[in-house]
């Protein structure tokens, strides 16, 4: 149903004090409303013994106008000879944060993923004591470079745009994780199987993928600066 058609169904009973309106004082069940100084009538339908009028043809009767504010009809009339302003209506503001768009939720949660599971195979190298190669971890660098670029394709909303900032950080973060494991084989430099447990950088990377998590979870943009 369209808005004309949802303002001509809509009734406005017709105790409604208007500018000064009066409700003609007919005998029988077919009323008119009458606004004082106004040409034209309006039909007054009764039911269960409420009168009512159509708010479509009150505002032509009355030189008025109709406006919307968001789930609201605003019937504005012209000015009367009554003392006390109409009270305003206030116009909902849009909502400067509307959460983020179903496509880019969707790929930020699958880019995520893909960070996991780079970190988790980095870890578990560590951990065991395996050799931290590039080969090894080349494939989840690049699955998670493409992902991150259908992130970027994919943002549409406020939220969206600061929360791929979030996520590219996180990407960042991770890369920079990897790079420094891979030099310290490289300069056969020992690598303890807890060293995660004490790494800073690490430590930001677990930070912010739980910090991604909620407000993917919640729909809603919210930096904690974990991810910063």
């Amino acid at each position: 149903m369209n808005r004309r058609q949802s303002i001509s169904c809509l009734l406005i009973s017709a105790f409604l004090v208007i500018c000064g309106g009066a409700l003609a004082q007919e005998a029988d069940q077919n009323r008119t409303l009458i606004i004082s100084g106004q040409p034209g009538k309006v039909p007054v339908i009764q039911v269960n013994g409420r009168s009512y009028v159509e708010v479509e043809a009150l505002a032509r009767v009355s030189n008025g106008s109709i406006s919307f504010a968001g789930n609201q009809i605003v019937l504005s009339l012209p000015g009367g000879s009554s003392n006390t302003p109409a009270t305003p209506v206030a116009t909902p503001v849009p909502a400067a944060n509307p959460g983020f768009s179903k496509g880019f939720l969707n790929a930020g949660i699958e880019e995520a993923a893909t960070l996991r599971e780079w970190h988790t195979a980095l870890a578990s190298a560590i951990q065991n004591g395996y050799p931290v190669t590039s080969d090894a971890l080349m494939p989840y660098r690049l699955q998670a470079t493409v992902n991150l670029r259908l992130v970027s394709t994919a943002v549409s909303t406020d939220s969206d745009r600061k929360a791929y900032q979030l996520l590219s950080n996180e990407f960042q973060n991770m890369a920079k994780l990897t790079d420094k494991y891979l030099a310290a084989r490289a300069n056969l430099t020992y690598i303890s199987p807890d060293a995660l447990q004490n790494d800073s950088l690490n430590q930001r990377f677990v930070a912010c993928g739980h910090s991604l998590g909620a407000m993917a979870a919640s729909g809603q943009f919210l930096d904690d600066g974990s991810c910063n």
